[in-house]
């Protein structure tokens, strides 16, 4: 338990270095007094402007997303007892994506619907592929094909919106390929909302996610109503999801990486594991976000791209890991 401990605080303090890096970086440099000073209400001109308007909101929705990210790819691989198994892998962000292009045309000034027209999606999505997994009996590799075939369907449905409404996302490049440039304060509310109350229904039921983690038939032994329990764990899921797509874009491998990682430092209990998740995923996404837009200054790259980068090879590992992906 001590080591527990320690790893989620080293993971706590890793997302609160990050957010801070990500604050004082950037085009135009501050120092932690000046920016103290305007996070406090105290500061003036420039610096507190770029701090209150620009970075504040941008971090905000980086730690968010990435927590939300994070924890829904864990709660997805135990449901579907599957390690391949992401919320951008099995089509849940694209279902999500799908959903808000259709929002953003139908009502393009109802900001506060949209993490709502998000779960939709992602819920749609989650309950389409438990669906084939339980009428087929699918192969972990079925399950992921499943996934890829629902993506693209939505990620088309994503492509006749724009090109009918093509105001109907703005900045849809950054939407695709998940960015958060030009993100405020309004858009991150009520997806942060979202988000922790998610991430609050799922600690609550970590004991259920403990026993499900054993297979259904154990779980079925303990008294445990497997079906329910599924679909309510992978609305939750579809609701972080949601969440973040509604604020970041399509962004993607967070939710692939951050739960192994986890996995090996925490182990498989659930209630640490998705402390931990929420943690990394934060710490993930905002360093990551804040190389994108640095690096390259004066050019900024969408930090969906970045993570995309470094999550299809570990995809490939992680396949090239399962029995059916070894050469024999």
């Amino acid at each position: 338990m001590a080591s527990k401990r320690a790893v989620l605080a080293g993971a706590a303090a890793l997302a609160l270095l990050a957010g801070v890096l990500s604050l004082c970086v950037g085009a135009v440099a501050l120092p932690p007094g000046e920016l103290l000073a305007a996070l406090s209400g105290r500061g003036e001109g420039t610096g507190a402007a770029i701090v209150l308007y620009v970075r504040l909101p941008r971090t905000a929705a980086c730690m968010a997303a990435g927590a939300a990210l994070a924890v829904a790819g864990a709660v997805i691989q135990t449901v579907l007892a599957n390690p391949l198994a992401s919320p951008n892998v099995i089509g849940v962000n694209a279902g999500a994506g799908a959903a808000v292009a259709l929002c953003c045309a139908a009502a393009p000034t109802a900001v506060g619907l949209t993490p709502l027209a998000a779960f939709a999606g992602a819920f749609g999505s989650a309950m389409l592929v438990l669906a084939v997994a339980q009428r087929a009996g699918a192969s972990r590799m079925t399950l992921i094909l499943t996934g890829v075939a629902l993506s693209s369907i939505f990620s088309a449905a994503v492509d006749l919106v724009v090109t009918l409404a093509p105001d109907a996302l703005n900045g849809y490049t950054d939407f695709r390929v998940g960015g958060l440039g030009g993100v405020t304060m309004a858009r991150v509310g009520p997806a942060a909302a979202v988000g922790a109350l998610c991430l609050a229904g799922v600690l609550l039921l970590s004991n259920e996610l403990d026993v499900l983690a054993l297979g259904s038939e154990t779980a079925r032994s303990l008294g445990l109503r497997v079906g329910r329990t599924r679909v309510l764990l992978l609305a939750l899921a579809a609701g972080l999801a949601g969440a973040a797509v509604s604020v970041a874009g399509l962004i993607g491998f967070v939710g692939l990486i951050v739960p192994h990682v986890a996995r090996r430092f925490l182990g498989e209990e659930s209630r640490p594991l998705v402390l931990g998740c929420a943690l990394g995923g934060a710490a993930l996404l905002t360093v990551c976000d804040t190389a994108a837009r640095t690096l390259f200054a004066p050019y900024e790259i969408p930090v969906g791209v970045a993570l995309s980068l470094g999550g299809g090879p570990f995809f490939i590992w992680l396949v090239l890991r399962q029995k059916g992906g070894r050469r024999r």
